[in-house]
């Protein structure tokens, strides 16, 4: 499974937040690459959203 739909559908905080953090992390694979896009068909968009979902990548707001 490339995107786990039951941790989108349970996510809790601001979706707005997590659309922001998966288009930075979309373009920072784009630019640096990722194993995990390359076993997904090269689904940027789908593994950065996968990775913040399951923790492996973690964001916060700069203010």
């Amino acid at each position: 499974m490339i995107l786990p739909l039951d941790l989108l559908n349970s996510y809790e905080k601001n979706i707005y937040e997590l659309t922001c953090a998966a288009i930075r992390r979309a373009y920072q694979i784009t630019i640096a690459g990722d194993e995990e896009v390359e076993a997904n068909n090269g689904k940027v968009v789908s593994v950065s959203i996968k990775q913040i979902l399951t923790n492996k990548v973690v964001f916060r707001l700069e203010e």
